[in-house]
């Protein structure tokens, strides 16, 4: 059976009218370069030029006052120093993976070609397992007694601090990264704090 036209139900105006506004004020998605001043910020959670600007902070640091500075030491001869990731505390009360920042900063020491990470230990569990259980297998078959221990480990913390003046908002994000020898020694440290205020989420702020 046909549905006659004047039998479908009609959209007022001022709904009609609605709809159109709604149409009109939508912002089509487009792409923005991860370090423009175009990102959206929020004063309630960490956003990824925060993780950026603190990665490249830190790498610069540890570079310069660490890697440059002629204060890393491989314990094999020819190769470069090993490092593993021990625990990132998020100290913080948004859930964050943060390896938003630590992956940022493995990569760049990885191209100095004076540290490499490990990635067949760590604490939690090795990251990659496959590898790990490749590199027992290998120890076994070759009768070796003892895998090569990390020279160095990166351990760290992310803190929030909050404030509010009436309808202003303000976070502060300390990023804290801690080098330590294999002797337990912190041979680098340095933090990195981000504040921001707003009174909600905004774009370029």
């Amino acid at each position: 059976m046909q549905t006659s036209l004047r039998s479908l139900p009609l959209l007022s105006i001022p709904a009609a009218g609605a709809l159109l506004l709604l149409a009109g004020c939508s912002t089509p998605a487009t792409y923005v370069e991860t370090g423009s001043s175009q990102l959206v910020v929020n004063v309630g959670q960490i956003n990824i030029q925060d993780f950026n600007q603190a990665a490249d902070v830190m790498v610069a640091s540890l570079i310069d006052n660490f890697i440059n500075a002629g204060q890393c030491k491989s314990s094999v001869a020819g190769e470069p120093a090993l490092m593993a990731i021990s625990k990132i505390v998020n100290n913080t009360s948004k859930q964050i993976d943060t390896d938003l920042l630590v992956k940022k900063i493995r990569i760049a020491l990885n191209r100095t070609g004076r540290i490499q990470t490990t990635t067949t230990m760590g604490l939690g569990g090795a990251e990659d397992p496959l590898a790990a259980d490749q590199q027992k297998a290998q120890e076994f078959f070759e009768d070796k007694k003892h895998v090569r221990l990390p020279d160095y480990t990166l351990s760290g913390k992310i803190i929030e601090e909050r404030a509010k003046s009436g309808s202003i908002r303000q976070s502060t994000y300390s990023f804290q990264l801690s080098l330590t020898s294999r002797s337990g020694v912190a041979v680098w440290e340095d933090a990195k704090e981000i504040t921001k205020q707003g009174s909600s989420s905004t774009v370029g702020f």
